[in-house]
């Protein structure tokens, strides 16, 4: 379904979304970023913190690290000022990327189980469609935030894949 050179990919490709974005928010106002926007969290913020949330919950059953407090009610409120996002957003695309640069083909071959308080019950997948939906929802929210901030009268980043910079090196 996925191979370690998609993650990669994903993960350069999200860092350098959320790198845009980091510079779109350093422009707004704190009441831009907390007006609400009839979007499905909100505002620009809660939508950027439920997606900080979400990949950390993801990735602590990725790479079994420390998981968010809380559940989707409360990812909304996982930070409150652009530079609580911006740093924990850093440090988060910093994670992604060393756990998707230390795959092999074999690490996404079999289930995924955990328990899921969105559902209140254990969920077994198959890992590779759970990775590739933490980037697929990482797009979808973003695409949100983008709208958002379009919205507020900001120039909303490119978010096309296809023109994302060619990697270093």
């Amino acid at each position: 379904m996925i191979s370690p050179s998609y993650c990669t990919t994903m993960a350069r490709y999200n860092a350098w979304q959320n790198g845009q974005l980091r510079a779109a928010f350093a422009v707004l106002s704190a009441a831009d970023w907390a007006q609400e926007r009839g979007a499905f969290f909100g505002s620009i913020r809660a939508t950027a913190s439920h997606l900080l949330w979400g990949d950390t919950i993801w990735m602590s059953r990725f790479d079994g690290g420390d998981a968010p407090a809380g559940g989707i009610a409360d990812s909304g409120a996982m930070v409150s000022t652009v530079s609580e996002w911006s740093l924990a957003r850093g440090l988060l695309d910093a994670r992604i990327a060393r756990w998707a640069e230390g795959l092999r083909p074999e690490d996404l071959d079999g289930p995924l189980t955990w328990y899921s308080g969105a559902v209140r019950a254990q969920v077994t997948q198959p890992l590779a469609l759970c990775v590739a939906h933490m980037f697929n929802h990482q797009t979808h929210h973003r695409g949100q935030i983008h709208a958002m901030l379009t919205a507020a009268g900001s120039t909303a980043p490119v978010s096309d894949l296809a023109f994302m910079p060619a990697a270093p090196g």
